[in-house]
C-alpha cells in the first residue's frame, strides 16, 4: 500500500508539472488548526472515551477549486473534468481515533457528511460505528457541503454550524458545493499526511457517504478521482439513479431548471480503486434520479453492488437505535428502541418506519469487506440482485414479493427468510421525507402460529440456521453472531390479535 502511495504521488507530481491532471491549487495542503472542545456532530449518546477513542475537531483553511466537464455528462460515467474557478474556504473535520496506537488497524474511514436535513449528519458513522470501534478504525467526518456550514436548507438553517454555534464556527466560510469535491480531496490529503491522527500511521484511506453524499461520491468517482487519485476505496451507500453535477449551484439532481446528471448514470468501467455500492429497496425503486434500478451495472474486478432485501433508505436503527448501541447497551433498551413506530423525527408517518435490523449489520460487513479488498486484495462476495418485475400490461416496475410480503432476491438475512413481520423499503409516506422510511408491519398471532407452530423455539432454530447461511455467504460478520442471536430471542413479538 505504501509503495502504491509513493507511485501515486509521483504520477500526480508529473501530471501537475505538465498541467495535464490539475493545477497547483489542487495539490495544496490546507492550513490545519486544532479546535478545543466538543464538536457539533451527533456521534451517539455513549462515551467514546470509555471505548478507547479520542474525539477531536480541526479547521481546514485553504483555496479550493471547482471543476467543469469537458464534454457531456454521459450515462457511462466516463466524465472528463477540468479545473475551473478557485475560491478561499474554511471548513471543519471531526476525527474519531483510537487513543492507543496498538488499537489502530491502519485504516481511516472518511465520511462525506450528509446535509439533507439542513445540518451535518453522519449516517455512515451511525450504520457502521460498531465495526469501526471494535476493529480499530479511525474515522473522519468532513463538512464538505455549504448547507452544513452556512445553512440554506429548505428545513431551515438553525442546525448549520455557523447558526448553531456562531462563537465556535463563525469564522468558517464555504464558497458553495461546486467546491465541495476539492474540499473533500484536501481533507483526504490532510488525513493521508497523518497530521490529524495523533501519531497514528495510516495504511489506507477509504471514502464513504450515504444518500445525498453518495450522489456526490458517485460524481467524485466518475469525474474527480481520475485526476486526484487519492482515496484507496469507496463505499457508496444508498445512491439514486442519478448524481450531483460539477457545475455551481447544482445539487443531487441538478439545480431546478439547470443541468442534471442523466438518470441511469453508471460508475465508469475503468475504476481506479475498489468501489462497493450498498443499496436499500428504497434506493432501487425510488423516484430520485429514477431510482438505482436504472443505474444497475455488472460487477467487475473493482466494483461490487450489494442490494439488501427488507431494507429502507433510512430506518429506526439510524434514527434511534444507533445512538445507544455502544456494544454494551442493555438488551431491554435496545428492544425498546427497535420497536416499530410511526412517530419519528421525519414526521408522523402513515405506517411504522422500517425496523428490520439487517441494514446496519450488512453495512458493517460492507465496510469490512471493502477494507480487506483494499488492504489485502480479497474481493467481497458477489450478491444476487433484488427481483423486479414490470406488469405485463405496462406500468412501473415493482419488487417481487414472497407469500409473506417480503422481497425476493438480494442479500438475504434471517429477518426476511424467517420473518416475524413484513419489512419494506417502499410504500410509506408522511412528512417531507416519509417516503424514505419504508415500513415494518408485524404479523398477527394467526400468521405467527401458521409460520411457527412450534412457537418461539422453532422460530429461533430456523432463525439461527438462516443467520449461519448469511454469515457463510459473507454478508453478516461473525463478530455480530452472538448479538444477533440475543436480539432475535428478545425481539420475538408478542403478536397482536388476529384481525
Amino acid at each position: 500500500m505504501q509503495t502504491m502511495r509513493a507511485t501515486r504521488r509521483a504520477v500526480m507530481a508529473g501530471a501537475l508539472a505538465t498541467g495535464l491532471a490539475g493545477t497547483a491549487v489542487a495539490a495544496e495542503m490546507p492550513v490545519v488548526t486544532a479546535v478545543a472542545g466538543a464538536p457539533a456532530l451527533r456521534l451517539g449518546a455513549f462515551d467514546l472515551k470509555a471505548k478507547g477513542y479520542v474525539v477531536e475537531e480541526f479547521f481546514l483553511a485553504g483555496t479550493a477549486q471547482s471543476y467543469k466537464l469537458a464534454g457531456e455528462a454521459t450515462i457511462d460515467g466516463r466524465w472528463q473534468a477540468l479545473p475551473d474557478a478557485t475560491s478561499p474556504y474554511m471548513t471543519r473535520i471531526v476525527v474519531v481515533r483510537p487513543a492507543l496506537p496498538t488499537r489502530f488497524n491502519g485504516t481511516v474511514a472518511v465520511e462525506w457528511l450528509n446535509v439533507t436535513g439542513g445540518l451535518d449528519a453522519a449516517p455512515d458513522w451511525s450504520y457502521t460505528h460498531r465495526e469501526l470501534l471494535r476493529s480499530g478504525y479511525a474515522y473522519v467526518g468532513v463538512s464538505a457541503q455549504r448547507v452544513g456550514v452556512e445553512g440554506g436548507s429548505r428545513f431551515g438553517s438553525g442546525g448549520a454550524l455557523k447558526s448553531a454555534n456562531p462563537v465556535r464556527y463563525g469564522k468558517l466560510s464555504h464558497p458553495g458545493d461546486a467546491f465541495a469535491f476539492d474540499i473533500f480531496t484536501q481533507a483526504g490529503r490532510v488525513v493521508e499526511s497523518g497530521q490529524v491522527l495523533g501519531g497514528l500511521k495510516q495504511r489506507a484511506v477509504l471514502a464513504m457517504g450515504e444518500s445525498q453524499s453518495a450522489s456526490y461520491l458517485t460524481t467524485y468517482v466518475n469525474a474527480v478521482d481520475p485526476l486526484v487519485r487519492l482515496y484507496d476505496g469507496f463505499l457508496i451507500h444508498s445512491r439514486s439513479g442519478s448524481a450531483a453535477m460539477l457545475s455551481p449551484g447544482s445539487g443531487v439532481g441538478g439545480a431546478p431548471g439547470g443541468a442534471r446528471a442523466p438518470a441511469g448514470l453508471r460508475l465508469r468501467d475503468d475504476l481506479r480503486v475498489p468501489v462497493l455500492t450498498l443499496i436499500a429497496e428504497t434506493d432501487l425503486m425510488g423516484s430520485q434520479g429514477g431510482g438505482f434500478l436504472l443505474a444497475r451495472q455488472p460487477d467487475t474486478d473493482r466494483l461490487r453492488t450489494w442490494e439488501m432485501a427488507g431494507t429502507a433508505h433510512v430506518d429506526n436503527y439510524a434514527l434511534m437505535v444507533s445512538a445507544i448501541d455502544s456494544g454494551e447497551a442493555p438488551m431491554a433498551s435496545l428492544v425498546a428502541a427497535w420497536k416499530p413506530t410511526s412517530a419519528t423525527i421525519l414526521g408522523k408517518l402513515v405506517k411504522p418506519m422500517n425496523a428490520a435490523p439487517q441494514h446496519h449489520f450488512v453495512a458493517m460487513s460492507a465496510l469490512s469487506h471493502l477494507n480487506a479488498w483494499v488492504r489485502a486484495g480479497r474481493a467481497p462476495p458477489k450478491a444476487p440482485r433484488l427481483e423486479v418485475a414490470t406488469p405485463a400490461g405496462g406500468g412501473a416496475p415493482a419488487l417481487v414479493l414472497d407469500a409473506e410480503g417480503n422481497a425476493i432476491g438480494g442479500i438475504r438475512s434471517p429477518w426476511v427468510d424467517v420473518p416475524t413481520a413484513k419489512h419494506s423499503g417502499v410504500g410509506n409516506s408522511g412528512g417531507p421525507l416519509g417516503f424514505l422510511a419504508g415500513s415494518t408491519e408485524v404479523f398477527d398471532a394467526a400468521t405467527l402460529q401458521r409460520l411457527y407452530p412450534g412457537g418461539k423455539p422453532q422460530y429461533l432454530s430456523r432463525f439461527n440456521a438462516a443467520l449461519a447461511r448469511a454469515m457463510k455467504a459473507g454478508f453478516i460478520l461473525p463478530a455480530d453472531q452472538a448479538g444477533i442471536r440475543a436480539l432475535a430471542d428478545a425481539m420475538y413479538p408478542e403478536a397482536p390479535a388476529a384481525k
